[in-house]
């Protein structure tokens, strides 16, 4: 679709689909033409989409919405962060530049790189190699980039900071995680790209026993597993134009950005309004172990790394089944060259079991219709962790989030014959440590619109000596209004079998109830280590499982906008001491699950999938079952089972 613009006409792309590589460049272009901030020095920390204003998406009237690029730039000279925003239009041109003093951006992909390369090259730590462990084979030597964090050090507030963790492989394709090198923890300074200090711990042997886990590694692989084939004849039921996607009756834009990774925009069922965009706000993976070289392990995966950076290109190992339409990731590099990470999100159908049966003895004629699901999908590896992140889109209105947890633990060395009461032993000197992963989610709600309110319910018991209840049957609903955003904070309760509901008072069901969908959590857990620990000072995302807000498009990131070495909390804790009225206003929901790992000898050399999840279902927004009009299926037998 095209409109009149001035003497011209513009090409209707949906106004909140990412940037295409062109207008990265161009964004880079306008940067270093018309910017004095723009050195040898100076790195692109990410380059995304100036998201337009939200009245102009939730009330169209098809005209073209100037599109727009947010971007972040840090000087390595200066140890300075820029935010700039710059349009898109015609040539380009600088809208704003603006310093950010006392902050770090999220760490790159070039550094990522780099700093390895430091390590390996500094004299100091390849000395200390040699005299501990005597490893003279550098090239065998395998370094992991984990951020600095701040733990009160003031001497190192002002610097750009990273604390690897550092293996030895035993060659080329080894897995060498299976041999950390405990005793060993270089500091990098990230703007002089080099090793400022070695820590040096115990002379901690490096476990010496074998974990492969590649193909071509395994000695022994199963020969009982028949081919399992998805066949989808006539295609799929999903339309895909850009980066816009239709199926059935929902609909919805694809995002993507070097810091979040998938996001989802403007989602819709029947052309009625449910989400306005839904993305992984913040998350961290603190370990519980307080020995010197592994408690400084608490990792902001999304703020520190960058979500999307790490993104897995599918490209090379698919992992979805059936008609799949791939989405590429588009970015750049620190230094402002073009960055594609093909195939960064799947979309694709999956069989989900039964949506709903019955059976009517009487008529012997069962009713039963299977259930599908949309599954749009990205995957990212952070060094030894690969993260999963799976949207579920189902036939009854149902929209499901799950995270899926695999890849390798980072594990520690021990003592001969030594255990740990902080970590798994998962062989002779090697054992994982406890720890926790908390995803906070930022959920952007339009249900019917955006005039909403959210309700906490909680499930309570009658009282036994009631008269009516003589039975000793009886509970009832509880429902609590909501009226401000500190109000709003709250943690699940297993007790009171607590939800949440989000409703629409300007727009009623069949009985005259205000529309709604409900919060429907799934595994949790609560944060184990102090109030007092440094990490729970900068994410204050954990303290609650719920927090509601009134939305500002200022306030994104659960852990504030730059969590990298933070001295303290600028996200919801911040946000939420405003205590601002959220009844009948445009609201977000960020909704915070965590998971306790406590690894098993089963989740080495690679962890089977873990998850974690939560679902908003719809609670009044329709009058009946929105699935019921799913056709039967056609029945299909073979020669095993399921004849007629």
């Amino acid at each position: 679709m095209s409109v009149e613009v001035g003497q011209g006409t513009k090409t209707m792309r949906h106004p909140l689909e990412p940037l295409s590589l062109s207008e990265i460049q161009l964004a880079i272009d306008v940067l270093k033409q018309q910017s004095d901030k723009v050195t040898s020095t100076t790195r692109f920390v990410s380059v995304s989409l100036h998201e337009a204003p939200k009245e102009k998406i939730l009330q169209p009237c098809n005209e073209y919405v100037p599109r727009e690029a947010d971007v972040i730039l840090f000087d390595n000279g200066t140890n300075s962060c820029y935010e700039a925003r710059v349009s898109l239009e015609n040539q380009g041109q600088l809208i704003s530049i603006q310093h950010i003093p006392n902050v770090q951006p999220t760490m790159t992909i070039d550094e990522q790189v780099e700093c390895e390369q430091a390590v390996l090259s500094c004299v100091e730590f390849q000395k200390l190699l040699h005299e501990h462990y005597a490893i003279d084979d550098i090239s065998r030597v395998m370094v992991d980039i984990w951020s600095g964090g701040y733990y009160g050090q003031e001497e190192e507030r002002t610097r750009r900071l990273a604390r690897p963790l550092c293996f030895l492989r035993s060659d080329s394709t080894d897995n060498g995680y299976a041999h950390p090198i405990e005793g060993l923890r270089p500091v990098v300074d990230l703007n002089l790209m080099e090793v400022i200090r070695v820590e040096v711990y115990n002379k901690f042997p490096i476990p010496s026993k074998g974990f492969n886990y590649s193909s071509d590694r395994v000695t022994e692989t199963r020969d009982d597993i028949k081919p399992l084939e998805i066949l989808q004849p006539e295609g799929p039921s999903f339309q895909v134009d850009g980066y816009q996607v239709s199926w059935q009756k929902w609909s919805f834009v694809i995002g993507f950005t070097m810091r979040q990774g998938l996001i989802l925009h403007h989602l819709t069922y029947d052309h009625r309004s449910i989400l306005y965009r839904a993305a992984l706000s913040e998350m961290v993976v603190p370990y519980g172990d307080p020995a010197e070289q592994q408690a400084r392990k608490n990792a902001f995966d999304c703020g520190e790394y960058g979500i999307g950076c790490c993104t897995n290109s599918l490209e090379l190992g698919c992992d979805c089944l059936g008609h799949i339409k791939y989405f590429d990731g588009n970015m750049c590099t620190s230094r402002g060259e073009l960055l594609v990470i093909k195939n960064a999100v799947c979309l694709h159908e999956e069989d989900a079991g039964i949506l709903w049966k019955h059976t009517d003895r009487r008529l012997n004629n069962p009713e039963v219709r299977r259930s599908r699901r949309l599954v749009i999908s990205n995957i990212a590896t952070i060094e030894n962790y690969e993260y999963g992140f799976y949207w579920y889109l189902y036939q009854d209105g149902t929209i499901q989030f799950e995270a899926k947890l695999t890849g390798v633990l980072s594990v520690g060395a021990l003592p001969p014959d030594a255990k740990s009461p902080y970590g798994t032993l998962i062989a002779p000197q090697l054992y994982a440590p406890y720890h926790q992963h908390f995803f906070n989610m930022r959920l952007d709600l339009a249900i019917d619109g955006i005039n909403n309110t959210a309700y906490m319910i909680d499930v309570e018991a009658d009282p036994d000596d009631a008269d009516y209840n003589k039975f000793h049957n009886a509970f009832h609903l509880k429902k609590t209004r909501l009226e401000t955003e500190k109000q709003a904070r709250n943690n699940l309760c297993l007790e009171t079998c607590r939800s949440w509901k989000f409703e629409n008072g300007l727009v009623r069901n069949a009985i005259g109830e205000p529309t709604g969908y409900k919060l429907h959590p799934g595994e949790n857990s609560v944060p184990f280590a102090s109030s007092k620990a440094w990490w729970r000072r900068r994410a204050s995302f954990v303290n609650y499982h719920v927090w509601i807000t009134p939305f500002n498009e200022k306030e994104m990131f659960g852990g504030g906008d730059y969590p990298n070495q933070s001295q303290e909390d600028h996200g919801l804790l911040k946000y939420t001491e405003q205590n601002r009225s959220i009844v009948n206003r445009d609201i977000v929901l960020w909704y915070t699950l965590g998971i306790t790992h406590i690894p098993r000898q089963e989740d080495f050399p690679v962890m089977p999938v873990a998850t974690a999840g939560f679902s908003l279902k719809p609670n009044g927004f329709f009058d009946l079952n929105p699935a019921n009009d799913i056709p039967r299926a056609k029945k299909i037998t073979n020669g095993h089972c399921c004849k007629d």
